[in-house]
């Protein structure tokens, strides 16, 4: 915010000894006598105090701020113009320090709920505008498109949202300002938009027309009721998925030092509740992807690192293997012990982590059986081809989190649960059908969940 904590201290006190009151309609020029502070410096010095009491919850000066931020006609064009520059200042930082805009949008919705998500979604594309095309990665630009992150508006005070409530509109933009401000650095995991160059990325991108057709299998293993229709839709995206990555390994062995051809990163969402065998579960698809997974529990993700037909199988089947287990967790119900007291979340919390761990045994035991297909199929040893890229991955995961800590996943404690779990796991149908050519891609690694 550009201010010592010193001069912050100041601009609240003086805040506190008066309230600004601001010509009548603010039709005219604001009057000044020698030393007295202009409409901005009030502004200024009304914002820095809200953001010092928001941060320490032992001051309840933060309400009374925000209504005196938002009740005075007279300041509104210059608390909306300095709104709007504290988002887009504090967004640019976040750029340089490593987060992307699906990470931005997420963290707040997580923090605040689907109006601030929707404020930090305009506040994206307003920022965006700064930028060249030709300067924004191709996995950046992937993301504004999924968030619809667009300029809708004619002038940037629209998409503050005021809605007949401005005193909740100040708030909720003071709120986004002070959590992106507050923001730690990230791993990057592609360059910042302004220094991109985009023809640099055009080579290692993942076939769309491939995903689509992946995306359409899965919708209808999700959304049969009939188990012999899942198990086929579902191992004929596996396969599809299986053969592109082999098939992506197989090229760039061919043709290595390939600038394209790298590890890269992605981060995905890690839900409440039930957080921790999500995490486990993500963890097994990327380790039988030839992936790894790192998890942030405090930030609500977890990085995955890998090759781009890798990644983008890891996305999707996690996608659709969480819905398939939350639709089978729901419809096991509820539980209740002897003494009528509920167990549902020690049940569920079971449940998922016995998912989880049959899922990783049934994707190693199909990925053995893919690459011994594959080989057959190319008359090709490929184990030393996918043990470079392993290799590859683990020299990436290695530089990108130097201090990475390994921790153990909680003790399970509801024993039906876990039976109940492991059950729908087997009925998730990951083998691959004796008619499909190959299920899955990697030999892959057990390993453990980290917390980065």
């Amino acid at each position: 915010m550009g201010r010592t904590d010193r001069e912050r201290g100041r601009a609240g006190e003086k805040t506190r000894g008066s309230r600004w009151q601001g010509p009548p309609g603010g039709a005219r020029a604001f009057p000044r006598e020698r030393g007295e502070s202009s409409p901005e410096e009030m502004v200024a010095g009304l914002l820095s105090a809200a953001v010092d009491a928001r941060l320490n919850a032992g001051r309840p000066e933060f309400p009374r701020l925000v209504e005196t931020l938002a009740g005075d006609p007279g300041l509104r064009p210059v608390v909306d113009r300095a709104l709007l520059g504290m988002l887009g200042g504090n967004l640019a930082r976040a750029w340089r320090n490593g987060w992307m805009p699906a990470d931005v949008v997420r963290l707040v919705g997580r923090r605040f709920g689907p109006r601030h998500a929707c404020l930090a979604v305009d506040a994206v594309a307003a920022e965006m505008r700064a930028y060249a095309p030709a300067t924004v990665d191709e996995r950046w630009q992937d993301q504004l498109t999924a968030l619809d992150a667009t300029v809708w508006w004619g002038r940037d005070e629209e998409y503050l949202r005021e809605d007949g409530d401005r005193t909740a509109m100040v708030a909720r933009a003071l709120e986004v300002v002070i959590l992106l401000a507050t923001l730690q650095p990230l791993e990057r995991l592609c360059p910042p938009p302004g220094s991109a160059r985009r023809t640099a990325r055009t080579a290692g991108r993942v076939d769309e027309r491939m995903l689509a057709r992946v995306r359409a299998l899965l919708a209808k293993a999700e959304s049969t009721e009939f188990e012999a229709e899942a198990e086929t839709f579902t191992a004929a995206a596996q396969s599809l998925m299986a053969r592109y990555s082999i098939d992506a390994a197989l090229l760039a062995a061919g043709a290595p030092n390939r600038p394209d051809d790298e590890p890269q990163g992605r981060r995905l969402g890690i839900d409440a509740p039930y957080e921790e065998p999500k995490a486990v579960l993500l963890d097994v698809i990327a380790s039988a992807n030839h992936c790894r997974s790192i998890w942030s529990r405090h930030l609500g993700f977890a990085t995955v690192l890998g090759f781009p037909a890798g990644l983008a199988a890891v996305e999707v089947l996690f996608t659709s293997l969480l819905v398939q287990a939350t639709t089978a967790m729901r419809q096991a119900g509820a539980r209740r012990d002897g003494a009528g007291r509920s167990r549902t979340r020690s049940f569920r919390q079971s449940f998922l982590a016995a998912y989880a761990y049959r899922i990783g045994e049934r994707l190693h035991e199909a990925a053995g059986e893919a690459v011994r297909q594959a080989a057959a199929e190319t008359s090709r040893d490929l184990l030393p081809v996918l043990a470079a890229r392993d290799r590859a991955v683990d020299a990436a995961m290695e530089k990108m989190f130097p201090e990475l800590s390994m921790v153990r996943t909680g003790s399970v404690s509801n024993r039906e649960g876990w039976i109940s779990g492991r059950a729908a796991a087997d009925q998730a149908v990951l083998d691959v059908h004796p008619k499909i050519p190959s299920g899955s891609s990697s030999r892959g690694r057990d390993r453990g969940t980290g917390n980065g």
